[in-house]
C-alpha cells in the first residue's frame, strides 16, 4: 500500500511540476522550488566569491558589466513582454571579473555572473563577450540547474520515496546544491550541464545576444577561437558538448534563423 501511495505521490508531482523553457519551448520536469534553487546557489556563490581574487583589470571588468546589464536588459523585456513577469523575479544581476588564467566563465541561478581574466584573451569585442554570457545567461533562464537538480533527485531517491525527500528538502536540496554546483571543490565551477542543455544554451545564447544589439554572426567566430586556443582543461561552458565541429555547425544552421526571426544591428 504504502509503495502504491508513494507511486501516486510521484505521479502527481511529476504533472504539476511540467515546464516549458522560455524560447524553445522544450518540455521540462523541474521538481525543486525556485526558492530552493536560488537559496542553494546564493550560498555556493557567496563562499566562491569570498575567496575568489577581484581582477585588477579595468577596462575588462567595465566590459562585463556593460555586456552584462544589456544582455540582462534584453533577457528581462523578453520574458515580460511574453507573459513571464513573474520569472523576472528570480534574477538580481551581478557581473564579477575574476583573476584566474583560466579560460572561463559561468552563471548561477538568479543572474551571479563570473567571468575569468583568461577567457578575456579571446575577446577582440563586446560583440564576441555577447557570445559567452548569452550562453551563460540562457543556462539561467532555462532553469537547467534546476532540471539537473531533479534529475539528480530521481537518480538519488527514487520515485517511491521522492515525494517524502521534496515535502522535507531543506537540507537535502541544500546537499545537493553543494553537490550539483561544486563551486570551490575540485571542480572550481558547476559540474558539467548535458549536451542537451549545452546545445539549447548556444541556440538561446545567439538570441539573447541578438535581442541585446550584438552580433550573432561573433558566436561562430568567437568558437572557432575557443577551438583553435586548444585548452587542456574543458570549460564550463563548452564541458560534455559535441565536438567543436559539431557545435560550429549547429551554430552555422541555426544563425540565419536568429537573424531574420530577431534581427541584428550590426
Amino acid at each position: 500500500m504504502k509503495q502504491i501511495i508513494g507511486m501516486i505521490v510521484t505521479a502527481l508531482i511529476f504533472l504539476s511540476s511540467c515546464s516549458s523553457v522560455p524560447i524553445t519551448g522544450r518540455k521540462q520536469i523541474l521538481l525543486v522550488s525556485d526558492q530552493d534553487v536560488l537559496s542553494s546557489s546564493l550560498t555556493e556563490y557567496s563562499n566562491y566569491m569570498k575567496s575568489a581574487k577581484p581582477s585588477s583589470n579595468t577596462k575588462g571588468k567595465a566590459m562585463v558589466v556593460r555586456v552584462g546589464k544589456k544582455i540582462a536588459a534584453a533577457t528581462e523585456q523578453y520574458l515580460k513582454n511574453n507573459g513571464l513577469s513573474n520569472e523576472v523575479s528570480n534574477f538580481a544581476w551581478e557581473f564579477n571579473l575574476v583573476n584566474s588564467s583560466e579560460v572561463n566563465a559561468f552563471c548561477m541561478p538568479g543572474g551571479k555572473i563570473v567571468v575569468y581574466d583568461g577567457l578575456l584573451k579571446l575577446v577582440s569585442s563586446d560583440d564576441d563577450l555577447a557570445v559567452v554570457l548569452g550562453h551563460e545567461v540562457a543556462h539561467a533562464v532555462a532553469k537547467h540547474s534546476n532540471e539537473r537538480m531533479s534529475q539528480q533527485l530521481m537518480a538519488q531517491y527514487g520515485g517511491a520515496i521522492l515525494g517524502g525527500v521534496l515535502g522535507g528538502q531543506s537540507s537535502a536540496i541544500q546537499q545537493l546544491g553543494s553537490t550539483v554546483y561544486g563551486l570551490g571543490a575540485q571542480y572550481g565551477v558547476m559540474l558539467p550541464f548535458s549536451r542537451k542543455h549545452e546545445s539549447e544554451a548556444d541556440y538561446m545564447g545567439m538570441i539573447l545576444m541578438t535581442m541585446a544589439g550584438y552580433n550573432p554572426n561573433n558566436a561562430v567566430t568567437f568558437w572557432q577561437k575557443m577551438s583553435a586556443n586548444g585548452q587542456n582543461t574543458t570549460p564550463e561552458f563548452m564541458s560534455s558538448h559535441p565536438s567543436d565541429a559539431t557545435r560550429i555547425a549547429a551554430i552555422k544552421k541555426n544563425l540565419p534563423d536568429v537573424i531574420q526571426k530577431f534581427g541584428t544591428k550590426k
